[in-house]
């Protein structure tokens, strides 16, 4: 946590520093907080002071002889650099500022740059361009004052102008390295933003199985819960004096029960085991006569009926399939549920481009509590929805109801079929 509260009960105390002074000095980000790049750190500074040591020999006589106080620059900039993910910015300028005094002490040429281009390119994929690119712009235009008008009061004495075409190499070598910090910060931003739409993806995906599973678990166990909840009361209400009739509500309880339990069975598996196929196959309009059966157990009449049928069918998507089945199961589930009617109409229609499904009851609404969760119609409408057509419901004039759900035959899914 950035935030800890003091052991008093008074306000919370921030890591780091007041929060002004870590916007000034450009603090990084908390994951870079928790890294020290220790590693690189003394590597780049031990490289520099050798590098510089070696690159001294060739200067002798040109530049002034390496001292203490040359060395201790160089090593302050290399400590400074264990900061550069925290404070890309006082880094970037805290290097700079060592350098040029290397630079204006007439101390020899060498890897030293290497200091203030490290900070640079932290600062620069850390997102402070403006501080990389204006800590370069200081130090070039510090090495032009003192190789070009202020060597003549500097050490080392007797030291002439810097020649103009030193200053294209240096300036092509600074270009050189802010370009690949560039690069660099637009591939980590690229990394980022891929990230987070990995992980939104990934949290759709998640929302999307889970509303599936709730609509089949609920579509499921509604359904032959008012079946087993219906033929419940009747063999209660018969026990004693029709035994015969009480058993037969009980049949009708025991398959409704096995059935459910055979499909919450088959949801659960494919949470276990994600990419395995289904054992059994999900349920569709070839098993609309089962449902049928249901119904008349839970003492409801059913009629189907099939308008402009062509001499053969055109095959539903599994999707399609799946989802016109659990539409008429729904509505079949509230005509028991919540209508006084004990008869029912389902028509199937079929069009050059869709399937338009109807299911009426002739009321009227008996008003009760039946137990439901209130999610009949929401799920019918997803179902719909992801595949492309549309659900209507509502109370008919007569006092019935009707439902009526217009889904496409060609597969415009938004949802892969499961």
């Amino acid at each position: 946590m950035d935030e800890q509260r003091v052991r008093d009960g008074g306000p919370p105390r921030q890591r780091g520093g007041p929060p002004w002074l870590r916007d000034r000095w450009g603090r990084g980000s908390a994951e870079g907080d928790r890294r020290w790049p220790w590693r690189s750190t003394l590597l780049v500074t031990a490289f520099v002071l050798v590098g510089t040591n070696f690159a001294a020999h060739g200067q002798v006589g040109e530049r002034a002889d390496l001292d203490v106080f040359a060395r201790l620059l160089m090593l302050v900039g290399g400590v400074l650099l264990l900061w550069r993910r925290r404070y890309p910015v006082a880094v970037a300028f805290g290097t700079t500022v060592c350098v040029a005094v290397y630079l204006g002490a007439g101390y020899p040429y060498g890897p030293v740059f290497l200091l203030v281009g490290l900070a640079c390119f932290s600062a620069i994929v850390a997102g402070r361009r403006w501080a990389a690119w204006t800590a370069v712009g200081v130090l070039w235009a510090g090495h032009l004052l003192i190789g070009h008008w202020l060597y003549a009061y500097l050490p080392p004495s007797g030291d002439g102008a810097a020649p103009w075409a030193q200053e294209g190499i240096v300036a092509a070598w600074v270009l050189a390295i802010m370009a690949i910090a560039e690069l660099a910060r637009v591939r980590r931003e690229q990394w980022e933003h891929a990230r987070v739409e990995r992980e939104k993806a990934a949290r759709r995906r998640a929302d999307e199985e889970r509303l599936r599973i709730a609509r089949e678990l609920h579509d499921v166990l509604a359904h032959s819960i008012s079946v087993i909840n219906v033929q419940a009361g009747v063999g209660l209400a018969l026990l004693d004096t029709d035994p015969e009739q009480a058993r037969t509500a009980l049949t009708t309880i025991k398959s409704a029960s096995k059935e459910a339990l055979g499909e919450v069975r088959q949801v659960l598996d494919t949470l276990r085991a994600p990419g395995d196929a289904p054992r059994a196959p999900a349920p569709g309009l070839d098993r609309l006569p089962e449902l049928v059966d249901q119904a008349a157990g839970a003492g409801l009449t059913v009629d189907v009926t099939t308008e402009g049928t062509p001499t053969v069918p055109p095959a539903l998507s599994p999707g399609a399939d799946l989802a016109a089945f659990r539409i008429v199961q729904e509505a079949l589930t509230n005509v028991v549920r919540h209508s006084g009617s004990r008869h029912a109409r389902v028509q199937l229609s079929y069009g050059n481009d869709a399937l338009t499904l109807t299911v009426d009851d002739d009321g009227p609404s008996t008003h009760a509590d039946a137990g439901g969760s209130g999610n009949g119609l929401a799920g019918m409408r997803e179902r719909a929805a992801a595949l492309g057509g549309t659900i209507e419901a509502g109370p008919r004039a007569d006092g019935g109801f009707r439902v009526v759900a217009r889904l496409p035959l060609t597969a415009t899914n938004r949802e892969a079929p499961k």
